[in-house]
This record gives C-alpha cells, sequence and structure tokens, in this order.
C-alpha cells in the first residue's frame, strides 16, 4: 500500500540512441559515454542525497531518461546496492526501468532482471509500423511485441506506453490498436495524447504548416475511446494517462501524484524532499557534461534547493492528487490547507464546478470526474484562482 509518506529514488539516465521528434524530456544523443566515469558520478550523487534524507524507507526506485536500458547493468546494480547501504528497502520495493524495445537492448532484459530490476516499462508507443516511423522510433512493431513478450517472461511485473492523438488517427483505428495491445499486455498500461511541445521537431513542423494535429474534439474521442476500451478489459484509469488493474498501479508514480518525497539524480532530474521540516524544491544541472563536471568537483550535480511556502505546497498537492482518480482525500487537504475541504475553497467556485460534473465532493475527498479529468488545467484555475 502506497502512502503519502513513504519515499522514492529516481535515476536519470539522459542518453538516447537517437532523439524522438515528439520528445522534450531531458534526453541527448552522444557517440561516447565514458559509462565508468558516469557510474561513480550517479553513486556520488546517491551520497549527496542519502546524507539529507537518513533513516528514510524507500518503497520505489525508477531509472527513467533518455533510456536507461542502455546503461550497462553494472550501473544499475551499483545504483541498487548503493541505494541499500544508505536506506531501508522496503520488502515490497518497486524497482523500475524503462527500455525501448529494440532487439539490441531486448536482450539485455536478462542481465537488467538480474541486476536487481523487478519491473519493466517499455517504450513501445504504436503497433503498427508506419505510426512507428512517423514518431521517429528506432523499432517495428513486430520487435515491440518482442520484446513484451520478453518481459513478460522475465518480470512479474511489466508496463508498455502507447501514444494516440496521431494526425489523421480515427477512432477505429485507435480501437484495433488498444484491443491488439490487449492481448499482449499484463496489468498495466500507459496511454499518452501526442502533444507537440515547444522546442520539439514536431512543434517546428506545425509551426511551418507542415504537422496538422487533431482537433480537440476528434482528440477528445480517442480519449473516450480509451476510457472505455480499456475499463472494460479490466484496467481503469486510476491517473489521466495510466490504467492498471486494481492494485497493480505504478508505485512509483503514485508516491509522485499524493505528493509523497522523492529524490532526483542525475541531469535535470527534480525531487521534492521533506529537510528539517521545510519541503524542498531540488533540481539537478540539466546539461550532462556540465553536470558531470560539477559532481566531479563537488561531489553532486545540484542547482540551489527552493524552500517550498505553504501555498505552493498546497497548491502542488492539488495539482498531483486530482490527476488521480481517487482524488485527494480531506485529510491530505487539512494536512496543506490547515481546515476541511469547504473551508479551503471559494465555495462559489468549488460548487460551480461540482454542478457542471467536473468534480466530485464526498465526505472524505475531493476528485475531478472523467470530464473533469480532459480539463484539469482548467478545473484547476477555476478552482485555485
Amino acid at each position: 500500500m502506497v502512502t503519502a509518506e513513504d519515499f522514492a529514488l529516481y535515476v536519470h539516465w539522459p542518453f538516447c540512441l537517437s532523439k524522438c521528434p515528439y520528445c522534450d524530456f531531458n534526453s541527448h544523443v552522444r557517440e561516447i559515454i565514458d559509462e565508468a566515469r558516469w557510474r561513480d558520478a550517479l553513486v556520488r550523487e546517491l551520497d549527496s542525497v542519502a546524507a539529507l534524507t537518513p533513516g528514510r524507507a524507500v518503497a520505489s526506485i525508477f531509472f527513467g531518461g533518455g533510456t536507461p536500458s542502455l546503461m550497462a547493468p553494472a550501473t544499475v546494480a551499483a545504483l541498487l546496492d548503493r541505494a541499500a547501504s544508505h536506506w531501508t528497502l522496503a520488502p515490497d520495493i518497486e524497482i523500475t526501468l524503462e527500455a525501448n524495445p529494440t532487439s539490441v537492448e531486448t536482450a539485455r532484459l536478462a542481465e537488467i532482471r538480474a541486476a536487481g530490476v523487478n519491473r519493466v516499462s517499455l517504450g513501445v508507443q504504436a503497433l503498427d509500423d508506419t505510426a512507428l516511423r512517423f514518431l521517429g522510433r528506432g523499432h517495428s512493431a513486430a520487435e515491440a511485441l518482442d520484446a513484451v513478450r520478453t518481459a513478460a517472461s522475465l518480470f512479474d511485473r511489466f508496463s508498455f506506453d502507447l501514444i494516440y492523438g496521431r494526425p489523421e488517427q480515427t477512432a477505429a483505428d485507435w480501437t484495433r490498436e488498444l484491443r491488439d495491445a490487449l492481448g499482449h499486455a499484463g496489468d498495466h498500461l500507459s496511454v499518452y495524447q501526442l502533444t507537440l511541445e515547444p522546442g520539439t521537431p514536431f512543434h517546428a513542423l506545425w509551426r511551418r504548416g507542415k504537422l496538422d494535429p487533431l482537433d480537440e474534439d476528434a482528440a477528445a474521442a480517442l480519449f473516450e475511446v480509451t476510457q472505455d476500451v480499456l475499463e472494460s478489459a479490466g484496467l481503469p484509469a486510476y491517473e489521466i494517462s495510466n490504467h492498471a488493474a486494481p492494485g497493480m498501479e505504478s508505485r512509483h508514480n503514485l508516491i509522485y501524484w499524493r505528493y509523497g518525497d522523492y529524490a532526483g539524480i542525475g541531469p535535470g532530474a527534480h525531487g521534492r524532499l521533506t529537510v528539517d521540516g521545510a519541503k524542498l524544491a531540488t533540481q539537478r544541472i540539466r546539461s550532462p557534461e556540465t553536470w558531470l563536471a560539477q559532481v566531479d568537483e563537488r561531489g553532486d550535480g545540484a542547482e540551489v534547493p527552493e524552500a517550498l511556502d505553504a501555498e505552493t505546497q498546497f497548491t502542488e498537492m492539488m495539482l498531483m492528487g486530482l490527476r488521480l482518480a481517487e482524488g485527494v482525500p480531506a485529510a491530505r487537504v487539512r494536512r496543506y490547507r490547515g481546515c476541511d475541504v469547504d473551508a479551503a475553497f471559494d465555495p462559489g467556485r468549488l460548487n460551480s464546478l461540482i454542478r457542471n460534473k467536473l468534480l466530485e465532493r464526498t465526505d472524505d475527498r475531493l476528485r475531478t470526474t472523467k470530464a473533469g479529468r480532459t480539463r484539469l488545467e482548467a478545473v484547476i484555475a477555476h478552482l485555485l484562482n
């Protein structure tokens, strides 16, 4: 059972074989990587975080990126061993690593499992070769399904990602793709709508009139298809883009969304840490080379942490919690606001969202409806401003 008191560790590996045209993550392509130097640096930064968070019990460790399946399994094992030397690891700890389903990376999954990872998340993104080429992926649909089968044979828990809302994609196309995916899925699927993020090649193409995204109504229809198909298959949405069988949700992400503490190490990694009673927003230097040089010099790649005031904590907690189908418990509102739900918000704004079926208010929590989660930014802006 994941609670807001649990503590998680996130490790960022910033390197990819190529940069996908929709991706705005802190990922970089490098021909040569000094893995031994990077391993030492990540371990040193982990040590620095451990010094700030003694006595914590770690419920989840997540290797993200970039493409962490490009890390040597020995690097994964070294980080897990170091984490175990600093903190108590929960008996049922979830240790997830993101992987791309290329044949090379699929061949490394057994070594990754042996290194201590017990859950893998595969970046499948589509089950159609034309769509995969459009998305700039380096694998075919056949390779993706082979990777899923390999993951299922090695890991008790696995997940894979899909992207919908591609240009000209229809509800019928997406329904077929989802049903195909369900034939191979385990207990978890992450399903994201394609967005054109500033600074990405797709955004630049859109600005030049060379990429025509789906309109809002068509994208909303695909969202509804996603909810209906996956819920009928026993994988209801527990968060806007994540679906799981009951009890099989990603523990790591639940810690984020329930506003628990997590430490981030590696270039660009963020964290939220409670230290000496203060909630700190932490961030690492984004540039891989600059981060590495600072770790070599002083033992961490941290920027100056920011102490979050009570209002910011409350806002962040609500932003995270209303992403979840379970919503925000009244006890968490009282913890961060010092009052009950009815007194925490402007009553006119709160009641208007409830009347319009965008929010639901029960005795013990406040949560968004399915319609409210599709309009979360607008709901939050109305509720908190």
